[in-house]
């Protein structure tokens, strides 16, 4: 009879042996899982993130907007009117549907504010964050299911069910390769975390400082020159008030400013377009070899090795602008290109046009620059846009389309050197440069370019030289691609002259019905998170 109990042993052995490996295999298998899933349940939370932001700063700024004290010879502004402006300064879209000078100080105070907080860079270090402190949870999380769970044979089915078990041999290992890797493993995360937080200060110093140069810059130059002074003196608009505005807005490339006609009343000062000039690409299109390049002077003045660490593993630390040399190199040229390609087809387009009438070589010269460099993201205008050949319009619909990153090309995977945090190099395969670049999807505008068409149709039979469908179609565009960018409405225009139709210095969409506003402030959301459709 003792073959019984000797049977029973085995048979327990065999049991606990097999509950171990399973348990083993499970824990694995949901490792696997949830390597292979973190990425997109990370860009979902991130999504939703920025979703929620934008609709909370909107809901917000529409509030601070009603309830500030507003000019006492402005007339009263409709709620739908202020909702947009909201929406349109939180997006940075700066598609307007009343006049800039109908806001009072505290109003323009708001708008600024918001859009500080809506500009790319601002938010792109929220989501840096935020996704970051997310995977950094997920992973404490993982960890403390995993090996704070050491296994008992004799409970190990009731931890088999509430999935706490893993194989001490899993636990003993990775003991083990933490004593033996020592300090070396701890130095090169603390390096890794002390750079994240580093870059953090870099990006924050980066955005005050070229916002408060900028707004230096402005304000001299409103000072002493006296053309720009008396420009503001007659619209009552306070100095402090228009450079710190107009600085952050074009920063932000955002587009608003506080006159009515936007900067078509500073066409003539040169000087003053050409301070904004590099705020506008330093804020967009040229940040992120801009940003290397500051952390590579730093790296070289300080002697720090967080800074030589960023720019050897910048796709390790996960800060989308942060991009590999060759990558920021590329964008850089491309940008240029760009420029250059604007510049030249639109001075042989427009060069002795009525929209530049009036001006010298060199006021036209600067002037179309800066016409040029904000027609990707920024939105600001010296000229009249309604005045323009249809084909410089359909160009400039193209480059509103264009990712702030593209760079044309798609970079291939390859070997390169990676240092850890004890100066020894590695191999490891560098990513590709794809994901960035490539274009947004048109298909689903299409959609809106016809609803608007449809709530506009009694206008599009009645005033066709205003409301046509290629002037619908740059409105979409600017908003989505959140430029800003507009023909504006004009009673010169009209086939059948209404009496009683004055001039107004606002964005086309200020003349749609209510139902064609609201769709417009959908696709003003819908550009602003495009990135998470690629």
């Amino acid at each position: 009879m003792g073959i019984f109990p000797s049977l029973g042993e085995k048979m327990e052995k065999f049991y606990n042996n097999s509950c171990y490996k399973m348990s083993s295999f499970r824990t694995y298998f949901l490792g696997f899982l949830c390597s292979l899933f973190d990425f997109h349940e990370l860009q979902l939370n991130s999504f939703v993130f920025q979703f929620f932001y934008y609709i909370i700063l909107s809901v917000l700024g529409f509030l601070a907007l009603k309830l500030s004290v507003m000019k006492t010879t402005t007339i009263r502004l409709a709620d739908l009117d202020l909702f947009f402006t909201a929406v349109s300064a939180s997006t940075v879209s700066s598609m307007s549907t009343v006049e800039m000078e109908l806001f009072s100080n505290s109003q323009l105070i708001v708008i600024t504010v918001l859009m500080l907080l809506g500009g790319e860079i601002f938010t792109s270090m929220l989501r840096f964050n935020f996704v970051r402190s997310n995977f950094a949870h997920k992973i404490k999380s993982i960890d403390s299911r995993v090996y704070d769970n050491p296994p008992n044979s004799k409970n190990f089915p009731g931890k088999i069910e509430s999935g706490l078990l893993v194989h001490s041999q899993v636990k003993d290992e990775k003991t083990s390769s933490i004593v033996e890797d020592g300090d070396k493993s701890l130095s090169g995360e603390h390096l890794r975390n002390v750079s994240i937080k580093l870059l953090n200060h870099v990006v924050i110093r980066y955005i005050f400082l070229i916002q408060i140069l900028g707004a230096g810059l402005i304000f001299l130059y409103v000072s002493f020159v006296p053309s720009a002074k008396e420009v503001l003196k007659n619209k009552g608009i306070q100095m402090q008030i228009f450079s710190i505005f107009t600085a952050v807005s074009t920063f932000s490339n955002c587009g608003f400013v506080p006159t009515n006609e936007n900067m078509k009343v500073f066409k003539k000062n040169s000087g003053l377009l050409l301070f904004l000039i590099p705020q506008v690409l330093l804020g967009n299109t040229l940040f992120a070899p801009a940003l290397r390049g500051v952390i590579w002077v730093l790296g070289k003045t300080t002697k720090r090795v967080e800074y030589g660490y960023m720019l050897n593993n910048s796709r390790e630390l996960g800060y989308s602008y942060l991009l590999p040399g060759l990558h920021s190199f590329v964008m850089a040229i491309v940008v240029l290109v760009l420029i250059v390609f604007e510049f030249l087809f639109f001075c042989s387009m427009e060069w002795n046009s009525e929209a530049l009438y009036g001006l010298d070589g060199n006021e036209k010269f600067v002037g179309s620059l800066f016409q040029v460099v904000n027609l990707r993201h920024t939105g600001e205008s010296v000229f009249d846009l309604s005045i323009v050949t249809p084909a410089v319009l359909v160009v400039f619909i193209v480059m509103m389309y264009l990712p702030a990153r593209t760079s044309f090309f798609n970079l291939e995977d390859k070997e390169v050197d990676v240092k850890n945090g004890e100066g020894e190099t590695k191999k490891k395969k560098s990513l590709k440069g794809r994901g960035h670049d490539t274009f947004s999807p048109l298909f689903f505008l299409v959609p809106f370019v016809i609803f608007i068409c449809m709530t506009e149709r009694d206008k599009l039979k009645e005033d066709p030289l205003n409301f046509n469908v290629l002037s619908i179609t740059l409105e979409v565009i600017s908003a989505y691609a959140n430029v800003g960018l507009t023909t504006g409405y004009h009673c010169s225009l009209q086939l059948r002259p209404d009496p009683f139709c004055k001039p107004v210095w606002y964005g086309f969409v200020g003349r749609w019905s209510p139902g064609g506003k609201l769709l417009l402030v959908v696709v003003m959301f819908l550009g602003k998170l495009r990135k998470f459709g690629k």
